[in-house]
């Protein structure tokens, strides 16, 4: 049905849209709109000089030429047959005075785990969810459409958000393949919302949306080279979107500016409880037992500030960079990347204190694997019950076990489905002990990780009186392998994750002609702290703006032969040992 509609869109841009070249999908990739911002887009819009259905034409033809052709990134699973006249609503609008918000016009692509009640499929990018599209909007998807945001397409991603199993492979699913990096095809997009940081990277929307349940907003920002917003849960609703877990889950932005993520926060953000999801009116595990604020923002791009780094005190942990595997470290040039990025916050204006030289130490939440399983088998039979005309409708976690089997050669070419079958295999009771777990409880699972959030990140503000804490992100992005699967050296997100804090990340550097980013974390509901950080950071360094994706087939792509074929070549180092690793490898969720 995807292909159809690509089909069905190629068509309209042929007959109405010109310049359109499908005998050379590069060359006629339309390039005038790259890097535009929402602000920017509006104002022209309010100018007269462009107008939403020329924009929404424009990103329709660059991701058919670059996206579904040309260098294949492939992060747009499929477009939606009624975007075009969904623009020429908004620009009919808009001749009639009525702008609905910052996004009027403003063509987005969401994750293909957010319903939309259109003609378009909500699949997690399993066949299993394919067949009768979503009943209803997501409530996300419905903020948007208020907004008078184009909802142009949906995203590829790690097929089931990346909770499939133990060895999967980041931006890969049964239904939409592999999505590749747009500053090296070679290097893998990071997962779960992998299509949503390449389309975003790519310029195939203005903005996009990915969920998070431990790093798919932010681990894709990093490796795509953009900004990512991972809100704190409960922030934006989970209603209508496939989930993981109600404890962990949330919904948000990834951009190519703060800006432009900023506004897109405001759009979708639910101040009081949306009646869908309980989340929207209570608070994140992390704090539990404290009133919700009555003071959330609608608007956040209020606190943007060019200068947002001065005066400001951050905490600065370098826990975990050296790798998870002594035997696999990270390289030297990612360390100094991350290193030039602490300078440029010191010469921005921040105080960064060392919270490792200072013996601060952040609690692991060792519960987190325990409460993901327990929750999204529960979790995952209340939202197939949302849905009809599709296999595992009505069904239970057992029946997408069931489906993988029966469809194990689309299915499960690369990978198993280890972590399906162990969630299925958990004792039914919040109280009852875990032998896979080594017998802890569920309930004492949710109490580490809350401690994690309140001795943690909690801790540290207060202790050392910071604003912020802050690290890098991720190792910079890898060479797909559909053979090894995934080669996570480090990652952060796992200090929020569990208590659902929020992150901002932000590119931040490059290493080897891919991105490198950091993370600036708070406590719950403090977006507004770490989007002026963030806009700060972005401003002084321009990291983004300099180091544009080129589409390049792999990276590094300038010494493959290298610099003198006449010189004999180096004795190889003998290789380390291959480490005996346990299979429970990190995965962003």
């Amino acid at each position: 049905m995807e292909r159809i509609l690509f089909v069905f869109i190629a068509a309209v841009l042929a007959s109405g849209w010109a310049g359109a070249d499908t005998t050379a999908p590069e060359a006629s990739a339309p390039s005038h709109f790259n890097e535009a911002t929402v602000a920017g887009l509006q104002a022209r819009m309010a100018a007269g000089t462009i107008t939403s259905e020329q924009l929404t034409k424009y990103y329709l033809q660059r991701i058919l030429a670059l996206d579904q052709n040309g260098p294949g990134v492939n992060s747009v699973i499929e477009l939606n047959p009624d975007a075009i006249r969904i623009a020429e609503q908004m620009d009919d609008l808009r001749r009639r005075g009525k702008v609905l918000g910052p996004l009027h016009g403003i063509p987005v692509l969401i994750k293909d785990n957010i319903d939309t009640g259109d003609r378009m499929q909500t699949s997690a990018g399993s066949l299993a969810l394919v067949g009768r599209p979503a009943p209803t909007d997501s409530t996300v998807a419905a903020k948007l459409r208020a907004g008078g945001a184009v909802i142009l397409g949906k995203t590829n991603l790690s097929e089931w958000a990346n909770f499939r199993s133990f060895e999967s492979i980041s931006g890969w699913s049964g239904r939409g393949g592999q999505t590749n990096n747009p500053y090296g095809i070679n290097r893998n997009p990071c997962g779960s919302s992998s299509g949503s940081g390449a389309a975003a990277s790519a310029n195939f929307a203005v903005l996009t949306f990915g969920s998070e349940t431990d790093g798919s907003i932010v681990c894709p920002s990093n490796a795509n080279g953009v900004v990512g917003i991972k809100p704190t849960v409960g922030l934006t609703s989970r209603a209508g979107v496939v989930p993981i877990s109600h404890t962990q889950d949330t919904v948000g932005p990834l951009a190519r500016t703060v800006a432009d993520a900023a506004a897109a926060l405001g759009v979708v953000q639910s101040q009081a409880y949306d009646g869908r999801d309980p989340a929207t009116g209570s608070v994140p595990l992390g704090w539990k037992g404290r009133a919700r604020p009555t003071n959330i923002p609608a608007d956040y791009t209020q606190f943007l500030n060019p200068k947002g780094l001065q005066g400001a005190r951050l905490g600065l942990t370098r826990a975990g960079l050296g790798g998870f595997d002594p035997l696999v470290p990270t390289p030297q040039p990612v360390l100094d990347a991350f290193e030039a990025a602490v300078e440029a916050l010191t010469a921005a204006g921040a105080t960064v204190i060392d919270l490792d030289a200072a013996g601060f130490t952040f609690p692991p939440a060792d519960g987190e694997s325990l409460v993901l399983d327990f929750d999204f088998r529960g979790d995952v039979k209340a939202y197939f019950a949302t849905r009809v005309g599709v296999p595992v409708a009505g069904g239970t976690l057992q029946s997408a076990i069931d489906f993988n089997n029966a469809h194990a050669d689309v299915e499960m070419p690369f990978f198993n489905q280890d972590v399906f079958e162990q969630a299925e295999s958990l004792a039914p009771g919040s109280d009852d002990p875990q032998p896979v777990f080594s017998g802890m409880t569920y309930n004492q699972a949710l109490e580490i990780d809350r401690l994690a959030g309140v001795n943690g990140i909690d801790a540290a503000l207060k202790q050392f009186n910071l604003d912020a804490v802050v690290s890098a992100t991720d190792n910079p992005a890898w060479a797909t392998d559909l053979v090894y699967g995934d080669h996570f050296i480090f990652g952060t997100s796992g200090l929020a994750a569990p208590p659902g804090y929020p992150i901002v990340q932000v590119p931040a550097g490059m290493v080897f002609g891919v991105p490198l980013g950091i993370s600036f974390f708070g406590t719950a509901f403090s977006e507004p702290t770490l989007i002026k950080l963030a806009s700060g950071f972005e401003a002084a360094t321009t990291i983004r703006a300099k180091n544009l994706p080129t589409f390049a087939p792999m990276t590094p792509y300038n010494n493959v032969q290298g610099t003198n074929l006449r010189k004999p070549p180096r004795k190889a180092a003998p290789m380390a040992p291959k480490p005996d690793l346990d299979k429970r490898i990190p995965r962003h969720l």
